[in-house]
């Protein structure tokens, strides 16, 4: 499997630091369908910050607006998902260093059986520049 990489659509959305908080956001989600390439999730000061990352926006949306969940504006991304080998992403952040694109943030993981994925955020005007640059879908 090549390297490749996906242009997605994300939305973030600030909610109380508490146990269970982004188990029942995430329950009902799944409840309503909808179907996720990624998730994250992070403390930002007294509460946290949760990035989703849906297969299909609208639906997610949708959903959204049904648990009166309030989330950000759509914002760009990208999904990378390539085999497993040592230098994997190092390859993907060099195509983005020689394009000069600085990555505003990036996590990956070993998917098992062979396989990484990650995913990475550039600031807004640089999404069609990365975009172009990892020949990104």
């Amino acid at each position: 499997m090549a390297t490749t990489a996906t242009k997605v659509s994300y939305f973030a959305m600030q909610i109380p630091n508490r146990t269970g908080e982004a188990s029942r956001i995430l329950t009902s989600l799944a409840k309503a369908g909808v179907n996720l390439h990624a998730f994250t999730g992070f403390p930002n000061g007294r509460r946290s910050q949760v990035d989703f990352i849906p297969v299909n926006p609208s639906a997610f949306l949708a959903a959204a607006r049904r648990m009166k969940l309030r989330v950000s504006k759509r914002k760009a991304g990208f999904v990378i998902r390539g085999n497993d080998q040592r230098g994997a992403l190092a390859n993907v952040l060099s195509k983005l260093s020689k394009a000069k694109i600085n990555v505003t943030a990036v996590d990956a993981v070993g998917a098992g059986g062979g396989r990484f994925g990650a995913i990475l955020w550039v600031k807004a005007e640089d999404v069609n520049k990365a975009a172009k640059a990892l020949h990104a879908k």
